[in-house]
């Protein structure tokens, strides 16, 4: 008999569950009203009183009804903080090597999960939905694709991952911040404006694209920051701030000089997908404390990518604005920075200071 047939009436769903019949798990499962929890019949928790259990036909039924999935002891999860990290690294790679962003319900299958947890952890685990993971990792394969001076737009497009190009250009300017054509050209028809200034912390430059502030650069000598910026996009076009510009700049030197006030302004934010986690979770340090990079690497699911997370935090070209500035070596040690150890210093003695 199919085993959905077997266990057709709640009767007999739970007798199996008073049984603990193991197969009666691919059946159904079973909630407890008064926790809120919901278990696999073979499940090791305590039995509950039978007035206070429903029945569900599957886990999301379950959670469509408000109840969250149980952990008892014993059970084939473990809720270890190695654990979710390794569920999160091998969900990260399995929407990696995904040709298309797999779905959600699809991902969490695979993995022997719920959506609901799946989901939870993996937000957790690295600051990212595994939606905005996925668009990110797609974001980086498209960069890739488009630096290749054989491939074609349209199949750097494929390439990517996309099915159409109509479904590619709706999402065109969110991932790579310009049109297609004038990323791969360089920034050709980019508009970026920029002002180099004087701070406390010598000279800074601040600049904008389309979408936000895409660079703080911190140093000593003016010509070198704007030299840093023309590297980037060595074909965008460059304006010098007007007025109202000067009064943006204004706005990040103030939160250079004062950083409890915050800075409240939209930011391009561009970078691999593993740089963007690295970053996100910079994002979620509060000011005025430290973390180590491998204190970084375990809360984006990728323990081992101490390296990797260095070399990201010295990838940032939003000083402050991403506070790479928080991360210090496991001993405390300040460790380096991109734009010199003594800013590092100065910036996480402002913040220290009582508001």
């Amino acid at each position: 008999m199919h085993a959905a047939k077997a266990y057709d009436n709640d009767q007999a769903r739970w007798e199996a569950l008073r049984d603990r019949d193991p197969a009666a798990d691919a059946a159904f499962v079973y909630a407890v009203r008064t926790t809120g929890l919901y278990f696999r019949p073979s499940s090791a928790s305590r039995l509950p009183k039978r007035r206070n259990v429903e029945f569900f036909e599957s886990a999301q039924a379950a959670e469509s009804a408000g109840y969250r999935p149980g952990r008892p002891a014993g059970s084939a999860h473990d809720d270890s903080a190695g654990a979710r990290a390794a569920l999160v690294a091998r969900a990260c790679l399995m929407i990696e090597e995904s040709q298309a962003p797999p779905r959600l319900q699809a991902l969490a299958a695979a993995l022997g999960e719920s959506p609901y947890r799946l989901h939870r952890l993996f937000l957790l685990e690295t600051g990212l939905t595994p939606k905005a993971y996925a668009s990110a990792q797609r974001a980086r394969r498209l960069r890739a694709e488009l630096a290749s001076p054989q491939a074609s737009i349209t199949q750097a497009i494929y390439g990517a991952g996309f099915q159409s190009n109509s479904r590619f250009y709706e999402h065109a300017d969110q991932l790579l911040g310009m049109r297609a054509r004038d990323y791969r050209a360089g920034g050709t028809g980019a508009v970026i404006r920029f002002a180099v200034g004087q701070c406390s912390l010598g000279a800074i430059l601040v600049a904008q694209s389309q979408r936000g502030i895409c660079a703080i650069l911190l140093g000593d000598d003016p010509d070198a920051l704007v030299r840093d910026l023309q590297d980037r996009f060595p074909r965008a076009r460059m304006l010098g701030g007007d007025a109202q510009f000067e009064q943006l700049v204004a706005e990040v030197v103030g939160f250079l000089e004062r950083p409890a006030i915050g800075l409240h302004l939209p930011l391009d934010v561009q970078g691999t997908a593993f740089q963007e986690r690295v970053w996100r979770a910079l994002r979620d340090v509060p000011p005025g404390t430290t973390v180590s990079y491998t204190q970084i690497a375990e809360r984006i699911g990728a323990p081992k990518a101490v390296r990797a997370v260095a070399q990201a935090c010295a990838a940032n070209r939003l000083a402050v604005a991403i506070p790479c500035h928080r991360v210090v070596r496991r001993d405390g040690d300040l460790a380096g920075y991109r734009w010199g150890v003594e800013r590092k210093r100065e910036l996480l003695r402002r913040e220290a200071q009582p508001r």
